[in-house]
Formats: C-alpha cells, sequence, structure tokens
C-alpha cells in the first residue's frame, strides 16, 4: 500500500489483504537495514486473523522515500504521523531491534494510541561497538558479513515456511545488500547503526507506557543478549518469551515467534 506521511511516498506491506483500519491494527516497524519483508509470516497471520496490518519501510529503506531519519525519536514521530495518516487511532506496536525501540519511543510519547508494545530482539541501552560503527560507515559490506554472521545461531536453519533451498543466513545477507544498494544511500547501515546508539530516553519512554508489554528475546542471540534486556523488561514490567533461535529469530524459528507474538496480542 502507497501512503504520504510528511510530504513523502511510503510503503507498507497489508500481509496479503486491503487495510481496514476500523480493525485492530498491528504496525510491524522493521531492524536496522531491514524492510518489511523480515514480517511475512507474522504479517500475514495477523492480517488473515482479524487485524488490520501495517508493515512500512522505514524513510530511506528500499520502497519508502528518503531520506533516512537519523535517531529513534525521529522514527517514532514519523511512526506516529504514519498512523493518523491512515486513520489508526490506537494500535499494537511491534519492533524488532532498531525496530523495538522506535516502538518503544512511540509507545512513550503517544500512551493512549498503544494498545500492545511487543520488542523483538531487543536491548537497552542498544550499544554498538565504536569498530562496528566504523565499519559500517568505511565497509559497510564487510560490516554486512560479520552481522549476519553474529544475527544467526546456526549456519542453515530450518526453513519454517518451509522451503526446499532456501538459506536463511544467506537470504538475510542478500536482504541487507539491496536494502542498502536501493537508494543509493552508503552510510544508510551507519545511520540505522548510529540510532540504535545514541538513544537514551528509554527508560523514560517505558515509564510513560501503559499497554501490556512483551519482549521476544532469542536465546543465543548475540548481538542484543538477553540479558541486556533486563533493565527495560523491569521498567515496562514486561512478559518475557524466549524463542530458541539467534538475532533474527523472526527468519530463524519463525513458528515460535509467531507463537510468541500470538500470546502478547493477546
Amino acid at each position: 500500500m502507497k501512503l504520504s506521511v510528511n510530504g513523502r511516498e511510503v510503503d507498507a506491506y497489508t500481509g496479503g489483504k486491503p487495510f481496514d483500519p476500523s480493525l485492530p491494527c498491528v504496525v510491524f516497524i522493521h531492524g536496522a537495514l531491514h524492510d518489511h519483508t523480515v514480517w511475512t509470516l507474522l504479517a500475514r497471520w495477523c492480517a488473515h486473523h482479524g487485524y488490520g496490518v501495517l508493515a512500512p519501510d522505514l524513510p530511506g529503506h528500499m520502497r519508502s522515500a528518503g531520506p533516512a531519519l537519523d535517531s529513534v525519536e525521529a522514527m517514532a514521530d514519523w511512526l506516529l504521523a504514519l498512523l493518523d495518516a491512515t486513520g489508526v487511532e490506537k494500535a499494537a506496536l511491534v519492533g524488532h531491534s532498531m525496530g523495538s525501540l522506535v516502538a518503544l519511543e512511540a509507545a512513550g510519547r503517544a500512551p493512549e494510541r498503544a494498545t500492545r508494545l511487543v520488542m523483538v530482539g531487543t536491548a537497552y541501552p542498544m550499544k554498538v561497538s565504536p569498530a562496528l560503527l566504523e565499519l559500517s560507515k568505511n565497509d559497510p559490506l564487510a560490516a554486512i558479513d560479520l552481522v549476519t554472521t553474529l544475527s544467526y545461531s546456526t549456519l542453515a536453519a530450518k526453513p519454517g515456511y518451509p522451503g526446499p533451498g532456501v538459506w536463511t543466513r544467506g537470504g538475510g545477507k542478500a536482504l541487507c545488500r539491496l536494502v542498502l544498494a536501493k537508494q543509493g544511500d552508503t552510510e544508510l547501515y551507519h545511520r540505522d547503526f548510529a540510532a540504535c546508539d545514541g538513544y537514551r530516553h528509554g527508560l523514560e519512554a517505558a515509564a510513560r507506557v501503559t499497554a501490556p508489554a512483551t519482549l521476544i528475546l532469542g536465546a543465543r542471540d548475540q548481538m542484543t543478549p538477553p540479558k541486556a534486556a533486563g533493565d527495560i523488561a523491569t521498567a515496562l514490567k514486561a512478559r518475557i518469551e524466549r524463542v530458541e533461535a539467534g538475532h533474527v529469530l523472526m527468519a530463524e524459528a519463525p513458528d515460535a515467534t509467531l507463537a510468541a507474538l500470538r500470546r502478547a496480542l493477546g
């Protein structure tokens, strides 16, 4: 679905059904150098089980016009503007990695608009090492290779769809390369990582959140280890769901992640 948000074109996946703003809404927010496709299974399930689904490409990512936004706070404001543009008053906010911080900040800025907060593969603070920040700026393809190595707990997870011949880790790397190349912004990966690293208002946002919160964490996550989510989980009084997977648990363990999301949406 094509939208206009703040005067710029936005592409949002709706789960294979026309978007109906009168239905309970679920908004999916992707992570660094990703796009809406990371949510395919979860978004389609929601769209076919009574929810209105919005899974947008963030500004400057894949099919949404740039420029990319350079802070979590700016992305949260944009997310609330997206709800306005689609006529949605309230929504469950589901975010992965960087997107989880955007969901948290948006739920803190407008607590009356968040019906659920689901943070997938999250941590707070979401520190990024200086070495990775530098690599993502000077050699983003090498940064993609490194992060891919750290993001999956197995070399070849069984496809969850299933799809013979599908290589989960290779697909993840290919997606990042495609998003990086799509709009010619060679610093997009660095910009996303810097936004995660620079976000400092998570606990303040959590104190304002009134929606039930769930953290869905990969038990083998090396990018955002489960222990790094302890403070934000406590601040949110969040329910914790653990999935046997690495950082991109939607791809590595899609069925278990979907089951956890269904419980979170309640």
